[in-house]
């Protein structure tokens, strides 16, 4: 990245205001924003998030928000209700109270004498949640958004459920937001009220995946803030972006296409990051492209933000299965509108372990035409998925999958013999039969290369009490023939000559998502059961230069000293003495001193999945997190830790929260709750 210092507008920096709401409640606000606004008001860009801006993300705030406002705009950055140093209490995600808080900040930035009454809002994850979610209230000062890595369907496409099947990460978030709810407000700021803010935050939080777990199908607590449910309700021009890596990457396309604001699309090789921080690179120049955007739209400069494609994609060229990538070599490639004229979707018949060619009759396997192929996976298939969404933590990326595949029914594609890109979401159709009443299929698409290493390219997974619809879950009948769509996750992939086109199928995909009650034998019949591939010509023009993006750049980032080195890991083990194997993660940044504050944080996370064999009530996970904030001789720390179990029939969630002073701990609390599996 390319650091700038000589930017248009000399800028000013307010580090901790009070924005009060509606009800009294007082949000704490960091504000960049030309010197000269004090007299000449500008626009104002607001980003909204729970992730204490004035240790935890102020380094990486300090790259964009003072570029953006040296290029002549307010950016001002806002911790939620119950974070950081804003005083209340972060009960769950996406609550009413938290959107009316946001038109409450929208209102006050308009109202201030340094802005000329236009807002925006940007934002990744959250912060790109809260944009959308707020975007569909049209506040009157709303003019335009720029996010990314976000949902518009907080149910079937979130860290939560994917295809009606829980996912491990809903665990992994919930103990998340267990330690990040339950942490102080800092007393250099706040001063003595620190302690009464704390204790209210730790008297008055729960784990958030008690409430998670008493919703496994689509009802009104999902519907509520997921935009899918009324896409018209949007009326501001939308920028939205994501990466490949990433578990968000489908909604920047459903965007594209359901929304009738001025929208463009943006999706990178990366992960969940900003993509001018993007890892796996290349990075590009995101920042520049969010000061055209704002431009535009906030001060109405007529810059041809809105020419060229509404989509543009990276094209990942093949690649060797890694669980980490610096770079992704590919190509930017563009197309006009969503969906494009240009994808052309392709059937391929699937017959006994083939992947036929469109139009190809099924083959008469050993039991004639429309035979049944057999799977009943083992638990161990899963281990080397990844993580639902790579956070850029490697290695989160899935290894080489022939491992999986050996638990898997396999079908392979004849040996290319020229070369087929996809864009889009690949579909996998099912003529299907099963031993139990609660079902999963989990489809994998891979790039098999000449001597047999498996990249995997996408999947989907789908509950098969959920083959209707997320929204009334119904169980099956043991043997019956059923249809079922898998949808997989979009992506942009070049399946070279001589490489193959592998679909895997399989029955669980531990500890990536639960997995059914029982282990499940899986009929799929030959001749109904197809995948069909969203294909783009190779050839087909975009009107892309080469490099449409410019490097990326942001402005210098503060300054932090590593006092205590960081520590990841992420092991398989296997006991075949008791037959148990673990997944254990481990996510430690050390201690970082904040040169500016003179604080010093430190934040570890702990991740464990266990099983034993394929008794699928042995799976348990686990999420443990300790965080630590010291200055001088104010020394705190929250430990919590949450652990998920099952039975056939119910889920227990065993969770401890601890806060100390020193050594001394001041606070304890501990739940035991068991809550009714609900077709899962």
């Amino acid at each position: 990245m390319r650091f700038v210092s000589n930017l248009p507008c000399t800028t000013k920096e307010e580090e901790h205001v009070t924005v009060p709401m509606s009800d009294g409640t007082l949000l704490s606000a960091r504000i960049w924003r030309p010197t000269s606004s004090d007299t000449e008001p500008v626009p104002a860009v607001l980003e909204y998030i729970p992730y204490r801006k004035r240790d935890l993300t102020s380094v990486r705030d300090s790259i964009h928000h003072p570029y953006i406002a040296g290029h002549g705009y307010a950016c001002v950055r806002v911790d939620l209700r119950g974070t950081g140093e804003s005083q209340g209490v972060l009960r769950d995600e996406y609550l009413e109270q938290e959107q009316r808080d946001a038109d409450d900040v929208l209102a006050w930035l308009a109202d201030q004498p340094w802005c000329d009454g236009a807002t925006g809002m940007m934002g990744i994850s959250w912060g790109a949640f809260a944009a959308l979610q707020v975007a569909a209230r049209q506040p009157p000062s709303l003019r335009a958004i720029a996010i990314s890595s976000f949902t518009d369907d907080r149910y079937a496409d979130d860290m939560h459920y994917m295809g009606g099947a829980l996912l491990s990460d809903n665990l992994a978030e919930a103990g998340t937001m267990f330690a990040y709810a339950t942490c102080p407000p800092d007393p250099a700021l706040v001063g003595d009220e620190w302690r009464a803010m704390w204790h209210e935050r730790l008297e008055n939080t729960r784990p958030w995946i008690l409430q998670w777990l008493r919703h496994q199908r689509r009802d009104d607590y999902w519907r509520h803030a997921s935009v899918c449910e009324d896409y018209q309700a949007v009326r501001c021009p939308v920028l939205a972006s994501s990466g490949w890596a990433d578990g968000y990457s489908n909604a920047v396309t459903r965007l594209l296409e359901n929304l009738d604001v001025p929208r463009k699309g943006l999706i990178g090789p990366w992960s969940h990051k900003f993509p001018h921080l993007g890892e796996p690179g290349p990075a590009i120049g995101y920042l520049q492209e969010l000061v055209r955007w704002w431009d535009h739209w906030l001060k109405g400069v007529d810059n041809g933000v809105m020419d060229g494609p509404m989509l543009q994609a990276w094209m990942q060229d093949s690649v060797p299965p890694s669980t980490s990538y610096e770079q992704r070599p590919g190509r930017w490639v563009g197309e006009p509108s969503w969906p494009s004229p240009h994808i052309e979707s392709r059937t391929h018949p699937l017959t006994r372990h083939r992947i036929g060619a469109p139009g190809e009759a099924p083959s008469r396997g050993e039991s004639g035409p429309g035979g049944a192929m057999t799977i009943q996976s083992p638990l161990s298939v899963g281990q080397f998925g990844g993580k639902w969404a790579s956070y850029n933590a490697p290695p989160d990326l899935p290894y080489d999958q022939r491992e999986e595949d050996g638990g898997s029914l396999v079908f392979d594609s004849d040996l290319l013999t020229e070369q087929v890109e996809i864009l889009g979401s690949p579909t996998v159709e099912l003529e299907l039969s099963v031993s139990e009443p609660i079902a999963t299929v989990v489809a994998r698409l891979s790039d098999v290369a000449p001597d047999g290493p498996a990249t995997r390219v996408s999947y989907g997974i789908l509950n098969l009490t959920h083959r209707d619809g997320t929204g009334a879950p119904d169980v099956l009948e043991p043997g019956r023939r059923y249809r079922a769509t898998v949808q997989l996750n979009g992506v942009a992939q070049v399946f070279p000559p001589g490489h193959r086109i592998r679909l895997s199928l399989s029955t669980s995909y531990w500890p990536l998502a639960w997995p059914p009650p029982r282990p499940v034998v899986l009929s799929v019949h030959e001749g109904p059961s197809s995948l069909t591939l969203p294909v783009r010509p190779a050839a087909e023009p975009d009107g892309l230069p080469q490099q449409p993006f410019g490097e990326p750049e942001g402005t210098q980032p503060l300054i932090n000293t590593q006092l205590v080195a960081p520590e990841g890991s992420w092991e398989v083990r296997r006991d075949l003495v008791k037959y148990k194997s673990v997944l254990e993660i481990v996510k430690d940044r050390g201690v970082v001193r904040h040169e500016d504050i003179g604080l010093d944080v430190g934040l570890r996370a702990y991740e464990r999945y266990d099983a034993v064999a394929d008794d699928f009530t042995s799976v348990s996970g686990e999420s443990a997190w300790t965080m630590r904030f010291r200055r001088d001789a104010w020394n705190v720390r929250v430990e919590t830790r949450t652990v998920l179990r099952c039975s056939e029939t119910e889920f227990f969630v065993d969770a401890t929260l601890d806060g100390y002073e020193g050594q001394h701990r001041v606070f304890s609390r501990t739940w035991n709750e068991t809550l009714p599996r609900d077709g899962l």
